[in-house]
């Protein structure tokens, strides 16, 4: 009986090794697909069924700069794991291409803060003016860091639209609002 139980446990010890090293082959796959340049194989990655790869592809993506891997990281942002749409937020703030505004925009209001915030910084990082009014609303989030991503993301875009929402920005709660809600209004009136 003793011997039974030893096999089993033996076993499963083995498939939980064997799935361990499957997971990091399919990391190391995304890694070098990033060296090979392999746009298509990483955009492959994004819908891959392990999030760990999905959560690996946008940074690939990044690294590389082709503008062919927008429309993927885009709906990326729509993932069913919030650490993909992360990254694809974050990814997309990176690349800079005025196609992730509007999608970005709509992540302004996903459930998980995280997204929310990379959300708001990559908009600043998009400069475009078509964000500054979700970004005006994402200034009543609950959440700090949302409300300071699009504080910073309001005076990078310099739209003199967000100077109201920026005023009443200086009275938020949080000092670091009130401080970068200073600087963007400064920004701004440039």
């Amino acid at each position: 009986m003793n011997n039974i139980k030893k096999e089993s446990n033996l076993k499963s010890k083995k498939e939980i090794i064997n799935t361990i090293e499957d997971i990091k082959m399919e990391i190391s796959d995304v890694k070098k697909m990033q060296a090979n340049k392999d746009v298509e194989g990483l955009i492959s990655a994004l819908k891959d069924e392990d999030w760990n790869v999905r959560c690996k592809a946008p940074f690939a993506l990044w690294k590389i700069g082709d503008a062919r891997a927008v429309k993927s990281l885009i709906e990326a942002l729509k993932d069913e794991d919030s650490h993909v749409r992360y990254w694809a937020a974050w990814a997309l703030g990176e690349i800079k291409d005025a196609r992730a505004v509007e999608p970005l925009t709509k992540a302004l209001k996903d459930e998980d803060k995280y997204v929310r915030r990379n959300a708001a910084e990559a908009l600043g990082n998009i400069k475009d003016a078509r964000a500054v009014e979700p970004l005006t609303e994402a200034l009543k989030d609950k959440d700090n860091y949302v409300r300071l991503n699009a504080v910073f993301a309001l005076g990078k875009i310099g739209d003199a639209r967000a100077v109201k929402p920026l005023i009443k920005a200086l009275k938020d709660e949080n000092s670091h609002v009130r401080y970068w809600a200073a600087w963007a209004i400064g920004n701004i009136r440039k």
